[in-house]
Protein backbone atom coordinates (compact mmCIF):
# COMPACT_ATOMS: atom_id res chain seq x y z
CA UNK A 1 0.00 0.00 0.00
CA UNK A 2 1.11 3.55 -0.63
CA UNK A 3 1.51 6.09 2.15
CA UNK A 4 -1.61 7.85 0.90
CA UNK A 5 -3.65 4.62 1.03
CA UNK A 6 -2.32 3.67 4.45
CA UNK A 7 -3.18 7.08 5.89
CA UNK A 8 -6.67 7.03 4.38
CA UNK A 9 -7.39 3.60 5.89
CA UNK A 10 -5.95 4.65 9.26
CA UNK A 11 -7.99 7.85 9.30
CA UNK A 12 -11.15 5.87 8.59
CA UNK A 13 -10.34 3.55 11.50
CA UNK A 14 -9.61 6.34 14.00
CA UNK A 15 -12.66 8.32 12.88
CA UNK A 16 -14.78 5.64 14.57
CA UNK A 17 -13.65 7.01 17.95
CA UNK A 18 -12.34 10.51 17.12
CA UNK A 19 -13.53 13.54 15.18
CA UNK A 20 -12.58 13.34 11.50
CA UNK A 21 -9.94 16.08 11.53
CA UNK A 22 -8.39 14.78 14.74
CA UNK A 23 -8.30 11.26 13.27
CA UNK A 24 -6.45 12.53 10.19
CA UNK A 25 -3.89 14.44 12.24
CA UNK A 26 -3.23 11.54 14.59
CA UNK A 27 -2.85 9.04 11.75
CA UNK A 28 -0.22 11.32 10.24
CA UNK A 29 1.56 11.73 13.59
CA UNK A 30 1.76 7.98 14.10
CA UNK A 31 3.17 7.36 10.64
CA UNK A 32 5.65 10.24 11.01
CA UNK A 33 6.77 8.62 14.26
CA UNK A 34 7.31 5.23 12.61
CA UNK A 35 9.15 6.69 9.62
CA UNK A 36 11.03 9.38 11.62
CA UNK A 37 9.95 12.08 9.17
CA UNK A 38 7.96 15.32 9.27
CA UNK A 39 4.55 16.06 7.78
CA UNK A 40 6.01 17.75 4.71
CA UNK A 41 7.93 14.56 3.87
CA UNK A 42 4.74 12.49 4.12
CA UNK A 43 2.93 14.78 1.69
CA UNK A 44 5.83 14.80 -0.75
CA UNK A 45 6.11 10.99 -0.66
CA UNK A 46 2.43 10.04 -0.46
CA UNK A 47 2.75 7.69 -3.46
CA UNK A 48 5.69 5.79 -1.99
CA UNK A 49 5.00 2.20 -0.97
CA UNK A 50 5.51 1.22 2.66
CA UNK A 51 7.60 -1.82 3.42
CA UNK A 52 5.69 -4.65 5.08
CA UNK A 53 7.56 -4.42 8.39
CA UNK A 54 7.03 -0.65 8.55
CA UNK A 55 3.32 -1.02 7.85
CA UNK A 56 3.05 -3.71 10.53
CA UNK A 57 4.69 -1.44 13.10
CA UNK A 58 2.37 1.41 12.15
CA UNK A 59 -0.70 -0.79 12.41
CA UNK A 60 0.39 -1.94 15.88
CA UNK A 61 0.54 1.68 17.04
CA UNK A 62 -2.76 2.41 15.31
CA UNK A 63 -4.40 -0.42 17.23
CA UNK A 64 -3.13 0.98 20.54
CA UNK A 65 -4.61 4.39 19.70
CA UNK A 66 -7.90 2.87 18.51
CA UNK A 67 -8.13 1.07 21.87
CA UNK A 68 -7.91 4.43 23.64
CA UNK A 69 -4.27 4.72 24.68
CA UNK A 70 -3.30 8.42 24.62
CA UNK A 71 -1.25 9.37 21.59
CA UNK A 72 1.21 11.22 23.86
CA UNK A 73 2.11 7.93 25.56
CA UNK A 74 2.39 6.13 22.21
CA UNK A 75 4.66 8.80 20.73
CA UNK A 76 6.49 9.35 24.01
CA UNK A 77 6.27 13.13 23.89
CA UNK A 78 3.92 16.12 23.94
CA UNK A 79 4.43 19.68 22.75
CA UNK A 80 3.76 22.27 25.45
CA UNK A 81 4.37 26.02 25.28
CA UNK A 82 6.86 25.53 22.46
CA UNK A 83 8.78 22.76 24.23
CA UNK A 84 8.97 19.12 23.20
CA UNK A 85 8.58 17.14 26.42
CA UNK A 86 9.07 13.48 27.11
CA UNK A 87 5.87 11.92 28.49
CA UNK A 88 5.42 8.51 30.14
CA UNK A 89 2.52 6.78 31.93
CA UNK A 90 4.17 7.96 35.18
CA UNK A 91 3.24 11.55 34.31
CA UNK A 92 0.13 13.53 33.57
CA UNK A 93 -0.09 14.52 29.91
CA UNK A 94 0.46 18.31 29.60
CA UNK A 95 -2.61 20.03 28.18
CA UNK A 96 -3.14 23.37 26.41
CA UNK A 97 -5.36 24.63 29.27
CA UNK A 98 -2.34 24.52 31.57
CA UNK A 99 -0.55 27.07 29.39
CA UNK A 100 -2.93 29.54 31.07
CA UNK A 101 -1.01 28.99 34.31
CA UNK A 102 2.32 29.61 32.57
CA UNK A 103 0.97 32.82 31.05
CA UNK A 104 -0.25 33.99 34.47
CA UNK A 105 3.15 33.28 36.04
CA UNK A 106 5.00 35.16 33.30
CA UNK A 107 2.63 38.12 33.63
CA UNK A 108 3.43 38.43 37.35
CA UNK A 109 7.20 38.01 37.08
CA UNK A 110 9.66 40.64 35.86
CA UNK A 111 12.03 39.02 33.33
CA UNK A 112 14.92 41.15 34.61
CA UNK A 113 14.60 40.11 38.27
CA UNK A 114 16.26 37.14 39.97
CA UNK A 115 13.06 35.63 41.30
CA UNK A 116 12.64 32.36 43.17
CA UNK A 117 9.80 30.30 41.73
CA UNK A 118 8.32 27.00 42.95
CA UNK A 119 6.32 24.50 40.89
CA UNK A 120 4.44 22.01 43.08
CA UNK A 121 3.71 18.61 41.52
CA UNK A 122 5.82 19.22 38.44
CA UNK A 123 5.11 15.95 36.57
CA UNK A 124 6.87 16.23 33.20
CA UNK A 125 8.23 19.60 34.27
CA UNK A 126 6.01 21.34 31.71
CA UNK A 127 5.14 24.39 33.82
CA UNK A 128 8.51 24.77 35.53
CA UNK A 129 10.52 24.36 32.33
CA UNK A 130 8.31 26.77 30.39
CA UNK A 131 8.73 29.42 33.08
CA UNK A 132 12.47 28.78 33.39
CA UNK A 133 12.87 29.16 29.63
CA UNK A 134 11.17 32.56 29.55
CA UNK A 135 12.61 33.79 32.86
CA UNK A 136 16.33 32.92 32.56
CA UNK A 137 17.28 35.11 35.54
CA UNK A 138 14.88 33.27 37.84
CA UNK A 139 15.76 30.20 39.89
CA UNK A 140 12.99 27.62 39.55
CA UNK A 141 12.46 24.77 41.99
CA UNK A 142 10.29 21.86 40.79
CA UNK A 143 9.03 19.21 43.19
CA UNK A 144 7.01 16.03 42.91
CA UNK A 145 6.15 13.19 45.28
CA UNK A 146 6.65 10.68 42.45
CA UNK A 147 10.31 9.90 41.83
CA UNK A 148 9.37 8.36 38.47
CA UNK A 149 7.75 11.62 37.37
CA UNK A 150 10.68 13.62 38.73
CA UNK A 151 13.06 11.52 36.66
CA UNK A 152 11.09 12.40 33.52
CA UNK A 153 11.18 16.11 34.41
CA UNK A 154 14.94 16.02 34.99
CA UNK A 155 15.44 14.26 31.66
CA UNK A 156 13.37 16.94 29.94
CA UNK A 157 15.44 19.70 31.53
CA UNK A 158 18.66 18.04 30.39
CA UNK A 159 17.47 17.44 26.83
CA UNK A 160 16.29 21.05 26.53
CA UNK A 161 19.46 22.47 28.06
CA UNK A 162 17.59 24.35 30.80
CA UNK A 163 19.89 24.95 33.78
CA UNK A 164 18.15 27.56 35.99
CA UNK A 165 16.07 24.85 37.63
CA UNK A 166 16.51 22.31 40.41
CA UNK A 167 14.40 19.28 41.26
CA UNK A 168 13.44 17.88 44.65
CA UNK A 169 11.46 14.89 45.81
CA UNK A 170 8.75 16.40 47.99
CA UNK A 171 5.13 15.85 48.91
CA UNK A 172 4.05 19.44 48.29
CA UNK A 173 6.10 21.54 50.77
CA UNK A 174 7.37 18.66 52.94
CA UNK A 175 11.01 18.86 51.77
CA UNK A 176 11.05 22.69 51.76
CA UNK A 177 10.66 23.55 55.47
CA UNK A 178 12.55 26.87 55.48
CA UNK A 179 12.35 27.94 51.85
CA UNK A 180 10.40 30.97 50.63
CA UNK A 181 9.50 31.94 47.09
CA UNK A 182 8.39 34.98 45.12
CA UNK A 183 5.99 32.85 43.14
CA UNK A 184 4.38 29.46 43.80
CA UNK A 185 2.52 27.71 40.97
CA UNK A 186 0.75 24.38 40.88
CA UNK A 187 -1.47 22.22 38.71
CA UNK A 188 -2.49 19.75 41.43
CA UNK A 189 -5.03 16.91 41.27
CA UNK A 190 -8.48 18.51 41.34
CA UNK A 191 -10.97 15.96 39.99
CA UNK A 192 -13.57 14.43 42.33
CA UNK A 193 -12.60 10.84 43.15
CA UNK A 194 -15.88 9.44 41.79
CA UNK A 195 -16.00 11.60 38.64
CA UNK A 196 -17.14 9.51 35.66
CA UNK A 197 -14.49 11.12 33.43
CA UNK A 198 -11.76 9.20 35.26
CA UNK A 199 -12.80 6.03 33.42
CA UNK A 200 -13.16 7.71 30.03
CA UNK A 201 -10.77 8.78 27.28
CA UNK A 202 -7.12 9.53 28.04
CA UNK A 203 -7.77 9.80 31.79
CA UNK A 204 -8.11 6.01 32.00
CA UNK A 205 -4.40 5.70 31.28
CA UNK A 206 -3.02 8.57 33.37
CA UNK A 207 -1.81 8.23 37.01
CA UNK A 208 -4.83 8.58 39.29
CA UNK A 209 -2.72 10.28 41.96
CA UNK A 210 -2.14 13.17 39.54
CA UNK A 211 -5.85 13.53 38.79
CA UNK A 212 -8.20 12.91 41.72
CA UNK A 213 -8.22 14.57 45.13
CA UNK A 214 -11.02 13.66 47.52
CA UNK A 215 -14.78 13.83 47.37
CA UNK A 216 -14.87 17.42 46.08
CA UNK A 217 -11.52 17.40 44.28
CA UNK A 218 -10.10 20.05 46.60
CA UNK A 219 -8.09 18.07 49.16
CA UNK A 220 -4.68 18.84 47.67
CA UNK A 221 -5.62 22.42 46.86
CA UNK A 222 -6.58 22.94 50.51
CA UNK A 223 -3.21 21.60 51.62
CA UNK A 224 -1.31 23.82 49.20
CA UNK A 225 -3.26 26.98 50.08
CA UNK A 226 -3.14 26.41 53.84
CA UNK A 227 0.63 25.86 53.84
CA UNK A 228 1.51 28.49 51.25
CA UNK A 229 1.92 31.53 53.53
CA UNK A 230 4.85 29.84 55.25
CA UNK A 231 6.61 29.67 51.90
CA UNK A 232 5.54 32.91 50.20
CA UNK A 233 7.83 35.91 50.38
CA UNK A 234 6.39 39.33 51.10
CA UNK A 235 4.20 40.32 48.14
CA UNK A 236 4.64 36.84 46.69
CA UNK A 237 1.97 35.21 44.51
CA UNK A 238 0.24 31.83 44.74
CA UNK A 239 -1.29 30.52 41.49
CA UNK A 240 -3.33 27.34 41.20
CA UNK A 241 -4.91 25.60 38.23
CA UNK A 242 -8.32 24.07 39.00
CA UNK A 243 -11.50 22.73 37.48
CA UNK A 244 -13.87 25.04 35.60
CA UNK A 245 -16.38 24.93 38.47
CA UNK A 246 -13.93 25.38 41.36
CA UNK A 247 -12.86 29.02 41.02
CA UNK A 248 -15.11 30.35 43.78
CA UNK A 249 -14.05 27.63 46.22
CA UNK A 250 -10.35 28.20 45.53
CA UNK A 251 -10.75 31.97 45.85
CA UNK A 252 -12.51 31.48 49.20
CA UNK A 253 -9.65 29.29 50.46
CA UNK A 254 -7.14 31.97 49.48
CA UNK A 255 -9.18 34.70 51.15
CA UNK A 256 -9.42 32.66 54.36
CA UNK A 257 -5.64 32.69 54.80
CA UNK A 258 -5.42 36.40 54.04
CA UNK A 259 -4.28 36.52 50.43
CA UNK A 260 -5.33 39.66 48.55
CA UNK A 261 -5.85 40.81 44.96
CA UNK A 262 -7.44 37.42 44.29
CA UNK A 263 -8.62 36.89 40.73
CA UNK A 264 -9.44 34.08 38.33
CA UNK A 265 -8.17 33.76 34.76
CA UNK A 266 -10.02 31.92 32.02
CA UNK A 267 -8.46 29.51 29.53
CA UNK A 268 -8.81 29.55 25.74
CA UNK A 269 -12.11 27.71 26.06
CA UNK A 270 -13.41 30.58 28.24
CA UNK A 271 -13.51 28.35 31.33
CA UNK A 272 -12.30 29.46 34.75
CA UNK A 273 -8.88 27.81 34.99
CA UNK A 274 -6.36 29.60 37.23
CA UNK A 275 -6.91 31.49 40.49
CA UNK A 276 -4.17 33.60 42.05
CA UNK A 277 -3.67 35.64 45.19
CA UNK A 278 -0.91 37.75 46.75
CA UNK A 279 0.67 37.62 50.18
CA UNK A 280 -0.06 41.12 51.54
CA UNK A 281 2.70 40.99 54.15
CA UNK A 282 5.16 43.87 53.85
CA UNK A 283 8.28 43.49 55.96
CA UNK A 284 9.37 46.80 57.48
CA UNK A 285 13.16 46.87 57.69
CA UNK A 286 13.31 50.31 59.36
CA UNK A 287 13.39 50.18 63.13
CA UNK A 288 11.77 52.99 65.08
Amino acid sequence: MSIKEVLLAATTTLAKTLEANEAKIEAQLLLQHVLHVNRAWLIAHENDTLEDNTQALFEALLKRRFNGEPIAYILGYREFYGLKLKVTPDTLIPRPDTETLVEAALAQSDPSNSLSILDLGTGTGAIALSIATHRPHAQVTAVDASQAALNVAMENAESLGITNICFKSSNWFSALPQEKFDLIVSNPPYIEHDDAHLVQGDLRFEPIAALASGADGLNDIRTIVNESLTHLKSQGWLMIEHGYQQAEAVADLMAQIGLVEIKTIRDLGNNDRVTLGKNPLIINTHWA
